[in-house]
């Protein structure tokens, strides 16, 4: 079933929509060559960073001081199906077929259509992440449109060509900024929460099921990328209102909380 995207705003409050963006917007961070003498994340010396990177949190100290064990666990293999592979650090131009990227999104589709429901899961079966499929090379073979952005539709298995007047150039500089050096991938998933199907149910609380459901869909396509030889990572490394302005979105109801980059 598919209605207009729009109907949501009926039923969504403008008060929670409002502030949910303005929360959000305090994350977002500009990525121009014109300010990035200005802008950074943080002022951590890397010696710093070394100390605090990759530790695990210990509460039960005292049991430790005591000389009580802790009661051990055995990892995955390397092998197995749900040991993701690390993050590629830089993409090797190759060539992709598109029969690759369909087998890749297999997994988002939908999986019953009398439940509607899909391949990871969603607060209350809403489904507030929409998927849009750039090819950022033109090293994919029989890509179906002179477009560069494909949209996913799970509950129709399918893809929609997006927008016609879309300039491709502007928006894989934006995936991609200049200064990022991590090679060539191929591809690049974006997953935007589209705020009102978040919002409209569950409110404030939305917010935190969309993110949960981008890490559920992002972690999918991960482990979908090990079993199809791919390189994948998650990258933060762009501005959002780019993003979403060379897409022709509204960036105040389609937010692009993460992109999936695939090679």
């Amino acid at each position: 079933m598919s209605i207009s995207h729009d109907h949501y705003l009926k039923y969504t409050s403008p008060s929670v929509l409002d502030e949910t963006l303005a929360f959000h917007a305090k994350g977002n961070y500009v990525i121009h060559k014109t300010t990035h003498h200005l802008s950074t994340l943080h002022q951590l010396p890397p010696s710093a960073l070394g100390k605090l990177t990759g530790n695990e949190l210990q509460l039960n100290i005292l049991a430790c001081e005591n000389g009580q064990g802790n009661i051990e666990l055995t990892g995955l293999p390397s092998p197995h199906p749900l040991q993701r592979n690390s993050s590629c650090e830089r993409f090797n131009e190759r060539p992709l077929h598109f029969d690759t990227v369909r087998a890749l999104l297999a997994p988002l589709l939908e999986k019953d259509s009398t439940t509607g429901k899909r391949g990871y899961p969603s607060g209350g079966a809403l489904y507030p992440v929409e998927v849009f499929c750039i090819k950022l090379t033109n090293t994919i073979q029989q890509w179906p449109s002179e477009q560069s952005a494909l949209h996913l539709l799970p509950s129709s298995r399918s893809f929609e060509v997006h927008t016609p007047d879309l300039n491709s150039k502007p928006l894989a500089r934006a995936i991609l900024p200049m200064t990022a050096d991590i090679g060539s991938p191929s591809l690049a998933l974006i997953y935007f929460i589209y705020l009102p199907k978040a919002l409209f149910k569950y409110r404030y609380r939305g917010y935190r099921l969309a993110l949960m459901e981008v890490g559920s869909m992002y972690m999918l396509t991960d482990l979908r990328c090990k079993e199809l030889k791919l390189g994948s990572r998650p990258w933060s490394g762009f501005t959002d209102h780019q993003v979403s302005k060379y897409l022709n979105l509204n960036p105040t109801l389609f937010l692009p909380a993460c992109i999936q980059l695939i090679g």
